[in-house]
């Protein structure tokens, strides 16, 4: 019996791809051991254990960015937390660890190191973090989702995307979709999205333009976040709602799309061969301007800058797009091509590469 440690958290680019390898290795091997290192803070500490897997935590060791008293203390710490993963890889007889990223990366990826553990790992950014950095150093298994990541040992695997994403059948789905948003089948359909928190920017900017976009023809699905500082503008053809938990029926009756460039949104868009507007977070290290790349370079979508999403932008800009079938469906063909839909399978020949030669512990 394969035991398998999956080590990343803190965000939803780091968890949501562990969670994906985590449930294809528990569906290719009912019988094999699935541990998840995280910590207490991130969104690992409650979506772990809600999808059914054991979360072993460990301290949350920011890297120190400048020399002041945090920072003496901080070896000792990071020392500690190497420790206890190696104290883990012996007494779970850990077989391989698979790092996506994040703060809890980096102690296993050293103590996989020093307790000869084999490593694979998955970088879900175009632009990879330190703790994977790191990681790229020690194996040659290493697993990226975008062409441009500059990464040691890169390789092209894709995203892991959730199965209801990977298994989606758009037009069998696009029926029950339009159904269940309560969408009509007869026009096409602008989904808008800015993540779970909302993009304030895309919110107010569709909504003060609700009326040119429903009055060319399409209607709008608008999931605003739960954070919305908006208010439904209630015209026909347009229907927001806050939150919503079939996203596998709204990217069925997706025509277009409107949203942020976070690493899973671009890969699922993509992989699903629907072309969009993407609006980069403005903040941080411009990483999500790195994840849109190489689907608009391959013409699948068209990067503004969250400054320049106005209004004025919309009518000069897209509608003449949404005007243009022929254009929305090579930019959709473009899209499927910049994407990956078995990136979890993929991920998973990584892993077992990883392993190689190496016999699992038996049970």
């Amino acid at each position: 019996m394969t035991t398998y440690l999956l080590a990343g958290g803190g965000t939803a680019g780091h968890v949501n791809p562990l969670l994906a390898v985590a449930d294809a290795l528990r569906l290719r091997d009912p019988d094999a051991t699935v541990l998840v290192l995280g910590t207490a803070e991130g969104l690992e500490s409650r979506l772990v254990p809600e999808r059914g897997y054991e979360l072993l935590i460990v301290p949350r060791l920011p890297f120190p960015r400048r020399p002041n008293r945090a920072a003496l203390g901080f070896l000792p710490k990071f020392n500690r937390a190497i420790n206890d993963v190696a104290a883990i890889l012996r007494h779970r007889r850990v077989d391989v660890v698979v790092g996506f990223g994040g703060y809890v990366a980096t102690p296993a990826y050293l103590a996989a190191r020093r307790a000869g553990v084999p490593i694979a790992i998955h970088e879900a950014n175009a632009k990879p973090g330190l703790a994977n950095r790191v990681g790229a150093a020690l194996t040659r298994s290493v697993g990226v989702a975008f062409a441009g990541t500059r990464l040691r040992h890169a390789r092209v695997v894709g995203m892991p995307l959730r199965r209801e994403i990977e298994t989606l059948d758009r037009a069998g789905s696009r029926p029950a979709g339009l159904e269940f948003f309560g969408l009509d089948p007869e026009r096409p359909t602008l989904l808008v999205t800015g993540g779970s928190l909302g993009a304030r920017r895309i919110n107010r900017t569709i909504v003060d333009s609700a009326t040119v976009l429903t009055e060319a023809g399409w209607q709008v699905l608008h999931i605003t976040g739960n954070a919305a500082e908006v208010d439904d503008p209630r015209l026909p053809g347009y229907r927001m709602i806050a939150y919503c938990d079939r996203m596998d029926l709204a990217l069925s009756v997706a025509d277009f799309a409107v949203s942020r460039a976070g690493a899973a949104t671009v890969s699922e868009l993509s992989a699903l061969g629907i072309p969009a507007v993407f609006v980069p977070y403005p903040v941080g290290n411009g990483e999500q301007r790195f994840n849109a790349a190489d689907v608009v370079t391959a013409g699948g979508g068209i990067l503004v800058d969250d400054a320049d999403f106005l209004p004025g932008w919309i009518r000069a800009e897209l509608l003449p797009v949404l005007a243009e079938p022929r254009r929305i469906h090579d930019m959709s063909a473009a899209a499927l091509s910049a994407g990956v839909l078995d990136g979890t399978a993929r991920t998973l020949e990584l892993v077992d590469e990883a392993c190689g030669a190496t016999a699992p512990h038996s049970a």
